[in-house]
């Protein structure tokens, strides 16, 4: 029988496709973001150092209550010297890759998959191919327009020069060059997979099938981010070969997509490989599979079923859990974030301002296992005092026993 409460707690976390910020620059977000958590929900915590390695960032998390303490073990899965590797290549060469990468996701299906599932997340695909396409005709017809109203050479040059510049300039502005680097790894990642990020994986899946056998955690979480959703259904998916057991023997394992865009993935023709370690995950009788998707934010897929839309067998599944970051946030911060698209994706793995059903930092740092806070109707705010006081310690099978309901 599952427990409600944890006193230490395992958490391997995989982050985005984020070439803003590095391992050290996570381990900083989340020093100043578990502060937030603090302050909301009366509690205290501290963080040791960073410990820095090359397949993992590590550091200790001591959280307390009135009448709990929780000792969390934090290790961010590292794939930035991946990302790093693309974007050193010049834009002269990204352009056309992103441009072939635009169409085979398009020819693949994956285009008609984003319409028909959620037309947000279509909007957010063809942006920075629109984007670049009216830039490039924007130069164009200026350029032909300067040729015809202007006789000098040197100054249709230097015209010419200038455009080129504005047209680079605007590509690093707009982040078109960041957004092409996360398509062309997507279309690498599907048609041929990725050598450094799965030797990395099936070390670290060795690990965790090490640690679920030894440890004496109450819960191991693995929580994969946006893309990082994919890598961690990969993830899983190697440790599951090494160990079908993973989970039943041992410690509890639960698996948390958070702003997923594993559909980004699975809506691709071509991406049988990794549908197949979806289905693999999905019906581990020892994995419990917890998937978060906000309305507000237009780079996951909101209310979806990710197995019915990839035609998967949805007998067994995620449990889908439904954020709304308004109800999060303080009505000003919320004004100032919203149509901000990537600081809204990053709300989260972000501290809240209020106490709600879904907080990144109650679940992986929390005295509530993450299970039975995706399971309960509202999270942990029913377990939770005012003065930050656990103040109900029933065991999970009371929340499993009804059925699961959208977070709202």
């Amino acid at each position: 029988m599952s427990r409600i409460t944890v006193a230490k707690r395992l958490v391997f976390h995989v982050g985005g496709y984020d070439p803003i910020t590095p391992h050290a620059g996570a381990h900083r977000r989340f020093v100043r973001e578990i502060r937030r958590f603090e302050l909301t929900w009366s509690v205290k915590a501290s963080i040791d150092a960073l410990h820095d390695g090359a397949d993992e960032t590590k550091w200790r998390v001591i959280t307390s209550g009135a009448n709990w303490h929780v000792e969390t073990d934090f290790r961010l899965i590292r794939w930035d010297d991946v990302i790093e590797k693309f974007s050193r290549r010049t834009i002269w060469y990204r352009i056309p890759l992103g441009v072939i990468a635009f169409l085979d996701f398009v020819t693949a299906g994956a285009l008609w998959g984003y319409l028909r599932t959620n037309w947000h997340y279509a909007a957010f695909f063809i942006y920075p191919f629109i984007t670049l396409g009216t830039l490039v005709a924007i130069v164009f017809f200026v350029g032909i327009w300067t040729l015809h109203a202007s006789e000098s050479i040197p100054a249709n040059i230097i015209i010419g020069a200038a455009l080129a510049a504005l047209v680079l300039g605007s590509l690093r502005w707009l982040h078109l060059d960041s957004l092409f680097d996360d398509w062309i790894f997507s279309r690498t990642y599907v048609r041929w997979g990725n050598s450094i990020i799965e030797q990395r994986l099936d070390r670290i899946a060795q690990e965790i099938v090490s640690v679920a056998r030894g440890s004496d955690a109450d819960e191991l979480l693995v929580v994969g981010h946006s893309l990082g959703a994919v890598i961690a259904v990969d993830l899983l998916d190697r440790a599951l070969k090494l160990d079908p057991s993973l989970g039943r023997n041992g410690i509890p394992v639960t698996f948390l997509s958070i702003g997923s865009s594993i559909l980004k993935i699975g809506l691709h023709r071509g991406a049988e490989r990794f549908r197949a370690a979806v289905e693999h995950v999905a019906q581990a009788p020892g994995i419990f599979w917890g998937d978060y998707q906000a309305r507000i934010d237009i780079m996951n897929f909101y209310g979806t079923d990710p197995m019915a839309e990839m035609s998967l067998s949805t007998e067994h599944g995620p449990v889908v859990r439904l954020v709304e970051f308004s109800r999060t946030l303080e009505r000003a911060m919320y004004r100032r974030i919203r149509l901000k698209f990537y600081r809204v994706h990053c709300q989260f793995i972000s501290g809240n301002d209020r106490r709600a059903p879904y907080d990144y930092f109650m679940l992986v740092c929390g005295p509530v296992s993450a299970k039975c806070q995706t399971v309960a109707a509202d999270g942990a705010l029913s377990m939770i005092g005012d003065d930050g006081a656990l103040i109900n310690k029933l065991e999970c099978s009371e929340w499993l026993s009804e059925p699961a309901r959208p977070v709202a």
